[in-house]
């Protein structure tokens, strides 16, 4: 069974896009996984196919209706109900790795994609809708958002990725930022590769590469790297241990 992707949007046009090429793209071919772009627009019930409103109270941009929208997602859940539906907001809960592979590890997902001001907040109160994140920042739209965790999903199913390791030799797969890379030439501009690299020790090597994870996640990401020592330090009863 292949990993069934769902986008409600109002810009099908914008899809596969990048997904279209390299690994996701031979993917798509093989048909490892599929697209179904669905237009929100479709689900408009007036002449001129409204899908937005001002928003109550006053203020500045549209809102997305929540009548059209549940059309949409009524839409895509009858035809993916195992499915989960990810809506893509600002306000959303952060998306993780570990979320990633829970998804992949499903039939698919619906990805519900936003625009203006966002969505009216009663869609989320009648449909059971995950609201996520992929940063602290405002895009033009959901549609990016939805590449980046479609991506994120397609390069981690079977076949996908060449070696076996890929996927788990990474940032955050171990709550950890991924130790830094070096290819040849092995001395570039005055600057060489580690020797360590070079010295065909394997467990070194190993050591190496651990010890710059930990480095380099708590220098760059401090939030990850607290995160991250706490569950190492947890202890079995699921009590913390108190400093």
């Amino acid at each position: 069974m292949s990993f069934a992707a769902t986008l409600l949007t109002l810009y099908p046009d914008m899809f596969p896009g990048p997904l279209g090429h390299s690994l996701a793209g031979r993917a798509l071919e093989r048909g490892d996984w599929s697209l179904d772009c669905v237009q929100i627009r479709d689900f408009a019930t007036d002449k001129h196919r409204t899908v937005d409103d001002t928003p109550a109270g006053g203020g500045a941009g549209m809102v997305l209706k929540a009548d059209i929208l549940s059309g949409a997602i009524d839409h895509a859940r009858a035809k993916q109900p195992d499915a989960p539906i990810l809506a893509m907001t600002p306000r959303g809960k952060p998306i993780t790795q570990a979320r990633i592979r829970d998804l992949v590890a499903g039939p698919g997902v619906t990805l519900l994609c936003g625009r203006f001001e966002g969505f009216d907040e009663r869609i989320f109160e009648a449909r059971d809708i995950e609201e996520v994140s992929v940063g602290d920042i405002v895009l033009s739209g959901g549609e990016p958002a939805a590449l980046m965790i479609l991506d994120a999903c397609i390069r981690l199913l079977p076949g996908v990725m060449g070696a076996a390791t890929s996927g788990s030799e990474e940032s955050f797969e171990e709550g950890l930022l991924e130790y830094p890379q070096y290819t040849r030439p092995v001395e570039w501009e005055g600057r060489t590769i580690p020797e360590v690299l070079r010295s065909g020790d394997h467990a070194k090597i190993a050591a190496w590469r651990k010890s710059r994870a930990q480095q380099d996640t708590r220098l760059r990401r401090p939030d990850l790297w607290e995160r991250h020592s706490g569950v190492r330090d947890q202890p079995a009863s699921g009590a913390r241990h108190d400093n």
